[in-house]
């Protein structure tokens, strides 16, 4: 859950239609019409002020919102058997934190995806996850929408998308080959991650 407490605004008159905002937003809240950047919906913003910390020319400012509103999604609602199920195909822990900057953990990305998100941006939209640093939650968010079945294709105009990073479960056999005698345990990492995955706190308790 993200409270949302500030919003982007343009100065026409500084922009100069770079689309550098457009490219870094990761809820696509902000766009170039007629070499102007506007922000046709503010509450698609979710303030993480990537545009007005990245534009050349200052044209975009935070402000304070007159009407906050809170983001996310109620995990509560949803079968908890098929988000423990889309999490553990993603390698990830249900209640794992993805997103250390709005607090978003994985069960909650695994609701959005089943309430019909299909992409990064579906996600942060809903959840406001990557509205944040923008940067390090990524990885994880990727591997969860590509476990709920759907393909990812990067926008080519946009660069908050980084590819996907190797993974304990997708370390090709070569590298393992090549570096197992040199102090890597490959399978031992694989099996503790393994065992964290499926780790239910609430039982623990």
């Amino acid at each position: 859950m993200k409270r949302v407490t500030i919003k982007a605004v343009v100065d026409k008159d500084l922009c100069i239609g770079c689309k550098i905002c457009q490219k870094v937003c990761p809820v696509y809240a902000i766009t170039v019409i007629d070499k102007k950047a506007v922000v046709q919906d503010d509450h698609k913003c979710l303030g993480c002020a990537n545009c007005a910390d990245r534009c050349p020319k200052y044209a975009v400012k935070m402000v304070e919102r007159e009407d906050p509103f809170d983001v996310g999604v109620d995990v509560s609602k949803f079968d908890y058997s098929k988000i423990r199920e889309m999490c553990e195909k993603a390698h990830l822990n249900p209640e794992q934190v993805l997103c250390y900057c709005v607090g978003t953990r994985a069960e909650e990305v695994a609701a959005a995806l089943l309430s019909g998100a299909k992409t990064p941006e579906d996600v942060s939209a809903m959840t406001g996850m990557r509205t944040g640093c923008t940067i390090e939650c990524i990885q994880p968010l990727l591997r969860l929408v590509e476990a709920a079945g759907n393909e990812l294709h990067p926008d080519p105009d946009g660069y908050q998308w980084y590819g996907e990073t190797v993974t304990a479960w997708t370390i090709p056999e070569e590298v393992k080959t090549k570096y197992q005698s040199r102090g890597f345990y490959f399978e031992e990492d694989k099996e503790l991650l393994d065992k964290i995955v499926k780790i239910n706190a609430k039982e623990a308790e």
